[in-house]
C-alpha cells in the first residue's frame, strides 16, 4: 500500500514537473515570437502579476514575498521604461507616470504601505489597457489598409 502512494507520488510530481516545463517553453516560444508591441503587453501583464502578488503576500503579512514580488515590479517599470522614445511628447508623459508608479512602489516597500501598491496597479492597469486597446487600433487600421 504504502510503496503504491510513493509510486503514485512520484508520478504525479513528474506529470507536475512535465506540465511545468511544458509551461516554461510555451512561454518561451510566446516571447521569442512576439512582436515589439506584444512584448510590451506581456511586461505589463507581468508587472500586474507581480504586482498583485506583492499586494497580497503584504495583506497576508509576508513581507519578504512581498518585497521580491516588488523588485520584480520595479524591474519590469524600468524596462519599460528604456522602451520608450523620448523624442516624442506622449513618450515624457508616460516616463512621468512611469516615475510616480516606481514612486509607489518604493514608498509601498518601505513603509509596508498597501495603498501605495494599489495606486500603482491602478496606473499600470490603465496604461496596460491604453495599449492594449492602441495595439487594437493599429491593427484594425492595418487590416483597412490606412
Amino acid at each position: 500500500m504504502v510503496v503504491e502512494y510513493v509510486q503514485q507520488w512520484k508520478l504525479r510530481g513528474s506529470e507536475s514537473m512535465l506540465n511545468s516545463q511544458m509551461a516554461a517553453a510555451y512561454k518561451n516560444q510566446q516571447i521569442m515570437t512576439a512582436s515589439p508591441e506584444q512584448l510590451t503587453l506581456l511586461l505589463y501583464n507581468g508587472a500586474l502579476r507581480f504586482l498583485n502578488e506583492s499586494i497580497q503576500a503584504l495583506e497576508s503579512g509576508d513581507k519578504e514575498k512581498s518585497h521580491n514580488a516588488n523588485l520584480r515590479v520595479q524591474a519590469i517599470v524600468h524596462e519599460l521604461m528604456g522602451t520608450l522614445d523620448m523624442n516624442y511628447e506622449i513618450s515624457q508623459n508616460w516616463a512621468a507616470l512611469y516615475e510616480y508608479i516606481e514612486h509607489c512602489l518604493i514608498e509601498g516597500n518601505i513603509q509596508k504601505d498597501v495603498q501605495q501598491l494599489y495606486n500603482a496597479k491602478e496606473i499600470l492597469e490603465d496604461m496596460r489597457n491604453t495599449w492594449q486597446e492602441a495595439m487594437k487600433l493599429a491593427q484594425q487600421a492595418k487590416v483597412a489598409g490606412v
